[in-house]
């Protein structure tokens, strides 16, 4: 059986890393110099290149050695390691232009180090993902595993355990449950792994089986028990991770906290609360939706004359809606109705066949056009070309007092469309439903989960059969 020596691992991505670096330095090279398809002045020497690339690599390894690239991946999604190699690459660029800067090395291609730089980051990432995929066959066929003691046989240990049957490609192995009451919490069926002995037996057990973690899954009457198995996990040199007896309460990606020295569990994992993430997604904002405008500029154009001559009113229909911590902020959409009391439009759902429509907007919420000036909402900050949804205050007040969790989708700002909307979950659908899966987008968020709801939102059409 293949067993991972993780020192060993990171030494070879990090060794893998600096040849894919310099593999893509002479791809660009061609290209740049060699090829004849950019036009270029007489290049420095090959050797100057060179040189750079090697120092560029090493910089590369060292940054993500710094960044934790090169830790334990087997737990961790492959967005999140595509967002630190971006990373990596970004902090070791600056640290290349710097040099070159101290050097006065200032005639080395600018197009050339581009190509170097975007190279680099694509083809490290699809050999790592490429690697993460034949890594999770390999751990499905029974290859490269890592054996668990589950301790705690009771209601926890067992709902993990179960768990991880589900997870195959996670390369997880139960050798087995520790606990002192194992009459009580035999097991009626096969299916599970035995109880090897009671806690105080963790020492032998450790010294008898091949083990990789330990996982304390006991209630909290055990927390005096916590200490002493630590203890010996680490004096075993074996990994512990607990399971909190409320873990019901918290969401699927809880994380730590530090506060006044004292750690804290964050009961909501919010990847965007980190300044780099929020950084990210506001610059890609921007850049989409002023790019979205000008392509659709005469759309809009012809949308407006079309409204002005088909009914009277404005062109623009704005209402209130709540957003990014809660506060409330004026959305704006191509407007689909008759002129009616503002108090009847904030209150009101649209219904199919509804008589305050006019026919041109009936047409525009079929085919999502009404919702093109919210690019400008974008522009402005209210709201991101992904998100949840925003709703109307009205609306907010009755279903944070129906639905559970449904304030949970204003802890980011809202979207032009979002994870429920790629799936379907438009117009008149579950709110229910709705919330789950931006719960899910709030708690999972990834620059490539955003560019994978737009691609999905444009692949499945703009055609919104519960749109009224």
């Amino acid at each position: 059986m293949i067993r991972r020596n993780q020192r060993f691992l990171s030494q070879a991505y990090a060794i893998t890393d600096i040849v894919t670096i310099q593999l893509v330095f002479l791809m660009s090279w061609w290209l740049k110099f060699q090829s004849g398809w950019i036009p270029h002045d007489a290049p420095l020497p090959f050797s100057n290149y060179v040189l750079w690339s090697l120092i560029y690599g090493a910089i590369g390894v060292a940054v993500g050695f710094f960044l934790s690239l090169y830790s334990p991946k087997r737990k961790k999604r492959f967005s999140d390691e595509a967002i630190k190699i971006v990373q990596v690459h970004i902090i070791s660029l600056f640290v290349l232009l710097s040099l070159l800067f101290f050097f006065k090395a200032v005639h080395i291609s600018r197009s050339f180090l581009a190509m170097f730089f975007v190279g680099s980051i694509c083809f490290i990432s699809i050999y790592r993902y490429l690697l993460k995929i034949a890594l999770k066959r390999l751990r499905e066929k029974g290859y490269n595993k890592q054996f668990v003691l589950i301790v705690g046989a009771g209601t926890l240990g067992r709902r993990f355990y179960e768990n991880l049957q589900h997870h195959p490609e996670l390369g997880f192995e139960v050798v087995g449950f520790l606990d002192d009451y194992a009459v009580e919490h035999e097991f009626p069926h096969k299916h599970f792994k035995p109880i090897l002995g009671k806690t105080d037996d963790l020492a032998a057990t450790l010294q008898d089986k091949l083990v990789d973690e330990v996982i304390i899954a006991l209630p909290l009457e055990a927390h005096p028990k916590f200490g002493s198995i630590i203890g010996v996990c680490e004096k075993a040199g074996v990994r512990t991770m607990i399971i909190p007896d409320f873990y019901d309460y918290l969401p699927s990606r809880p994380h730590f906290d530090n506060f006044a020295g004292i750690p804290l569990i964050n009961v909501r994992d919010i990847p965007l609360d980190e300044p780099s993430n929020r950084v990210l997604k506001r610059g890609f904002d921007l850049l989409f939706s002023s790019v979205a405008l000008l392509i659709t500029c005469p759309v809009l154009v012809l949308i407006a004359v079309l409204i002005k001559l088909t009914s009277k009113g404005p062109i623009i229909f704005k209402q209130e809606r709540v957003g990014l911590n809660r506060r409330t902020f004026m959305m704006y959409k191509f407007r689909t109705m008759k002129m009616l009391p503002e108090h009847m439009s904030d209150t009101q759902w649209t219904v199919e066949n509804d008589p305050r429509r006019t026919w041109f907007g009936a047409f525009l919420r079929k085919t999502s056009l009404d919702e093109l000036p919210q690019f400008f909402n974008v522009l402005f900050g209210h709201m991101s070309v992904v998100g949840p949804r925003p709703e109307r205050p009205y609306f907010v007040d009755q279903f944070k007092e129906e639905i559970p969790k449904y304030m949970v989708k204003h802890h980011i700002r809202p979207g032009i469309t979002g994870w429920a909307q790629s799936n379907g979950l438009r117009g008149d659908t579950s709110i229910e439903e709705r919330i789950k899966h931006d719960i899910f987008y709030i708690e999972n968020w990834s620059f490539l989960l955003d560019l994978k709801i737009i691609w999905k939102t444009v692949l499945n059409g703009f055609l919104n059969k519960n749109a009224y």
